[in-house]
Parts: structure tokens; C-alpha cells; sequence
């Protein structure tokens, strides 16, 4: 199911979708509708919050952040639940990534064109308000000034100055779904889990087939890297 739906063409890749069916192979008969549909009152809430078009992310932050009640999981960073959108809704908690694509899908429901942006050491979320970008820590639902901005970057790169615009970009879902597929990775490599390792690479080969660091890494793990365009993959061994 996530070859098919992560294989689509960006105009049609429907990001919260993809993002929950990289649990699938953790949660075997994970009911992907379910969340769909929390999202789903979630966006009708924030859109009936937003409909005049004023202060979208002061409304949006306090619908998730004050009264629902997400946040940043600042204590256990590297739990590999925080990389998974059903986790994230259930426990209120994730990493900026995760935080993020369910701004966005919020947000997107609302009518509010939000993006993803992939900073240095922290995902953001870009919100056009009045013209402008507008870009939100997804751990704590605020717009950043650009001091902030500073800051981030600084902790990022142990360079404290204004970023250069190539990096509040925003980026194309595929990026965001290989991020958080990244994460997942990290964390099944430092653990030795072989076979969640495994599952992860060959997620990510679905939305990079061309890339031969993958295909090596998938010989190694014995995994199936995707075919575009076939049902299933081969075998890489």
C-alpha cells in the first residue's frame, strides 16, 4: 500500500496519507481511515477558526499546541513512535518532522497552503499570511522571528546568522516522507535492528528507486527494493 500511494507524482501525492503508512509494517491493520478522519475534524475545527483569513497561525497553534495538546517530545527525542503519524496523534508528542506534517495536513483542511521546510537540524512549517512567509517551530506551534531563525541555525551549524533563503524554501512531500524515513533509520541503525532497519530501506527505495546507496544497503540487509511501475519488487539479493 505505501509503494502505491508514495509512487504517485507530487501533485498528486497525498502526504498525511503516505506519512501514515510508513507504521503499517509496525502496526500490522493499522486503521489508516481512522486518522485520516481525526485529521479530518481536526481541519473542519481549525478551518471554521481561520475563515476570515486573520491570524491563521496564532488560531491553528492554539487549536493543536493549547487545547489539543501537541508538543515536542523533548524527553525521549529518539523513540522511534515519535516518526509515526499514528503515535504523534494518539500521544500528542513527535519530532519536528512528524509536528509537522500534521500542522500541514491541519492546515491543508483549513485552507491554508502551509509547506514544509527543511532547515538545518529542525523541520519548519512555511505559512503564507498576508504575502509573507511565516515560518513555525512545529514543536511549539510559534512563529520565529528571525532572531530565532538565527538561533536554530547556530545550534545547527555553530554559525549564528541570518539564513540564506535557499534554506526556507519549502520542500516537495517525497522530501518530507524520505525525512522521516531518515529519522526511523538513524534510530533502527544505532539499535542494531536489523530487520526494522530493513523494512525502513526499502520504504525508502520506494521513493528513491535510483539511489545506489540504497540499493547497496538493501543487498546487505536482504531486502526488495521497489520496481516502479510492478505490483512488487525484486529481490536485490
Amino acid at each position: 500500500m505505501f509503494a502505491h500511494v508514495a509512487s504517485r507524482p507530487e501533485p498528486e501525492l497525498d502526504l498525511g496519507h503516505a506519512a501514515l503508512l510508513i507504521a503499517e509494517p509496525e502496526y500490522p491493520g493499522l486503521d489508516v481511515a481512522y486518522y485520516v478522519s481525526l485529521l479530518d475534524k481536526l481541519g473542519d475545527e481549525a478551518r471554521r477558526r481561520c475563515i476570515d483569513g486573520n491570524e491563521v497561525v496564532r488560531r491553528i497553534g492554539r487549536l493543536l499546541y493549547d487545547e489539543v495538546g501537541f508538543e515536542g517530545n523533548e524527553t525521549d527525542y529518539y523513540d522511534p513512535r515519535n516518526s509515526f503519524i499514528n503515535e504523534v496523534i494518539d500521544r500528542r508528542t513527535g519530532i519536528p518532522v512528524t509536528l509537522a506534517v500534521v500542522y500541514m495536513e491541519i492546515a491543508r483542511r483549513a485552507g491554508v497552503a502551509a509547506q514544509g521546510v527543511a532547515f538545518p537540524g529542525h523541520f519548519l512549517v512555511q505559512v503564507p499570511v498576508k504575502g509573507a512567509a511565516v515560518h513555525v517551530d512545529p514543536f511549539t506551534g510559534k512563529a520565529l522571528s528571525t532572531q530565532e531563525l538565527r538561533q536554530l541555525l547556530g545550534r545547527a551549524t555553530g554559525e549564528t546568522k541570518d539564513p540564506d533563503a535557499a534554506l526556507l524554501e519549502p520542500v516537495p512531500k517525497r522530501q518530507i516522507l524520505i525525512r522521516m524515513l531518515n529519522n526511523l533509520r538513524s534510530i533502527y541503525t544505532s539499535r542494531g535492528d536489523q530487520d526494522r532497519l530493513r523494512r525502513t530501506v526499502e520504504q525508502l527505495s520506494v521513493l528513491a528507486p535510483q539511489d545506489d546507496g540504497l540499493r547497496r544497503d538493501l543487498q546487505a540487509l536482504g531486502g526488495t527494493i521497489h520496481v516502479p511501475g510492478k505490483r512488487s519488487g525484486r529481490s536485490v539479493n
